[in-house]
């Protein structure tokens, strides 16, 4: 297992070609989709595919979405991390959870050890967050790690608010 890092209660880990049924479980869930616009996977092959084709391309870089377990039982309960959108030019914060793992502080302590990793390991400068506007869960998660508002629009056909957050001292 490829640990990036560890939190309080949380280990992220690098996914594999191997992890494609936990991923498709997660994003076989419409109830974890509906603000996402990202249509439902349909089998585990699919999976496997965003796993070769969208993740793992990111390790390269030392960014990536990174699996997220805890560490009391290493129950899966979902991804965060730091992606490069070249489209955008930006480090994407992202984090997406099993049901049953909302409303624990899981994401907030990802996101919060996410940003902590891109600014003082990955030395980088600025780490964008986004959110659908309707989205109130995970506003408040980039709310509370300290990100800072800085608009509504359209990204990926979805209204969002954008927030973002430089490296402090930076």
């Amino acid at each position: 297992m490829n640990i990036v890092f560890q939190t309080p209660r949380l280990t992220l880990r690098q996914l594999t070609e191997a992890d494609a049924p936990l991923i498709f479980a997660l994003n076989s869930d419409p109830v974890v989709l509906k603000y996402l616009h990202e249509p439902l996977l349909e089998n585990e092959e699919h999976a496997a595919q965003i796993i070769r084709d969208i993740i793992l391309p990111q390790y390269q870089h030392k960014l990536g979405r990174w699996a997220i377990h805890l560490k009391e039982n290493n129950e899966f309960i979902g991804w965060c991390g730091l992606k490069y959108r070249p489209e955008l030019d930006e480090i994407d914060l992202g984090y997406r959870l099993i049901q049953k793992a909302w409303g624990k502080g899981y994401a907030t302590e990802a996101a919060q050890y996410s940003l902590a990793h891109g600014f003082n390991i990955l030395n980088l400068k600025m780490i964008t967050g986004r959110a659908h506007i309707e989205n109130i869960a995970s506003i408040k998660v980039l709310e509370k790690i300290g990100m800072d508002f800085i608009g509504e629009g359209i990204v990926d056909d979805c209204p969002v608010r954008t927030y973002t957050k430089a490296k402090p001292n930076a």
